[in-house]
């Protein structure tokens, strides 16, 4: 690949984060019309998901696309939908290259919007910047080809773990810019997530603060008996930003429906199932879940092999054995059982650490 096709898929992928947790089901995607070594047309996924990339880009190119190259960071789609596929709208407006990063695993796209535009004529090259696309579309990805969304499992703790003192207290154990900090990751996530346990204890609200009029995230709450308090902020705010419930048999849901939550049954007995929980998810389009908690939840994910991404918050503070630890059981038998991560970032935050770990990839690149 040359230079220039990397430099401008990279600003494609620039782009397209601009989606990312406002666009859901569909993936957050970038798209540079280039002619001539000028950049004529950018676009980006909308809000809700539509319009697509390629058709904000094209509009802005207008005649000056014919001839020149776009630069896409998944496959155009191929299928009719609320608005035409975008592979046809490229090949009618006379553009003579795509140079793609990723293939799409969507059945309805899945090479189809490849061979179109080879079959009219344009030339499609495919695999710029791709593992960088891949770890954008991580949570569409993961959606298609597991069934699940993508999940970020983020924990602020004490330097040796706690998460609050004996007696609950926990605000605040980590600085505002590490606050400040979670709030930006909350805009780019679909959904923040919560168990019953965090829900009745901090009565949080789960939104985004302090940036202004944004897209807010979905606020879910995995509540087996739907025993959560029906005059806390959740509740009180059902109207004003979207509240997902996922429960299990035998709860009332019925007063939450009233206030405008969306509540989802979860077959199984006791808590919820997590896997089974984030399946109703992806069903429902999601694609990117940031969970905030609790130790419970956060134990019951891990357990389950469901966490991708962690970001851990710590703080120079200490609260001893007599402090409420950040994860719930485990049920290790031995080291080796433990999951495992990759560190992939480190930095200071206000004073506080954040070090963001990943799992292996276990995706390979979808089929060009």
């Amino acid at each position: 690949m040359s230079t220039d096709d990397r430099r401008h898929m990279g600003h494609a992928l620039t782009l397209g984060r601009r989606g990312l947790g406002r666009c859901w089901p569909n993936p957050a995607v970038g798209c540079v019309i280039v002619n001539e070594g000028r950049v004529l047309g950018r676009g980006w996924t909308q809000p809700g998901g539509r319009p697509h990339a390629e058709t904000v880009a094209l509009a802005q190119a207008g005649s000056g696309a014919r001839g020149a190259t776009a630069y896409v960071t998944l496959e155009p789609c191929a299928h009719h939908g609320h608005t035409p596929p975008c592979a046809e709208a490229l090949i009618a407006s006379g553009i003579a290259r795509v140079v793609c990063a990723l293939g799409d695993p969507d059945p309805r796209v899945a090479g189809r919007g490849f061979a179109l535009l080879r079959a009219a004529g344009v030339a499609v090259d495919v695999g710029t910047l791709a593992g960088q696309a891949r770890e954008d579309q991580a949570g569409f990805l993961s959606r298609i080809t597991r069934s699940r969304p993508m999940v970020t499992l983020k924990l602020a703790s004490s330097f040796d773990g706690r998460i609050a003192t004996a007696s609950g207290e926990s605000r605040w154990i980590t600085g505002p810019a590490a606050r400040r900090a979670v709030h930006g990751m909350r805009m780019t996530h679909d959904a923040v997530m919560v168990g019953g346990g965090t829900a009745r204890a901090d009565d949080p609200s789960l939104d985004v603060r302090g940036y202004g009029a944004v897209t807010q995230p979905l606020r879910v709450v995995l509540s087996a008996g739907l025993n959560l308090p029906l005059d806390g902020r959740l509740a009180r705010t059902a109207q004003q930003v979207p509240l997902w419930l996922l429960h299990g048999p035998g709860a009332d849901a019925a007063p939450w429906q009233r206030l405008g939550a969306r509540t989802f049954e979860v077959p199984g007995d006791g808590a919820v199932d997590p896997a089974l929980a984030l399946q109703t998810l992806a069903q429902a389009g999601l694609t990117r879940i940031l969970c905030e908690g609790g130790g419970a939840l956060a134990a019951s994910l891990l357990r389950a092999g469901l966490v991708d991404r962690l970001i851990g918050f710590t703080a120079g503070l200490a609260l001893g054995a007599e402090g409420r630890p950040s994860l719930g059981n485990l049920g290790l038998a031995a080291l080796a059982d433990g999951p495992r991560f990759r560190l992939h970032g480190l930095r200071d935050v206000g004073g506080n650490v954040l070090a963001e770990w990943r799992l292996a990839p276990q995706m390979g690149a979808a089929g060009q």
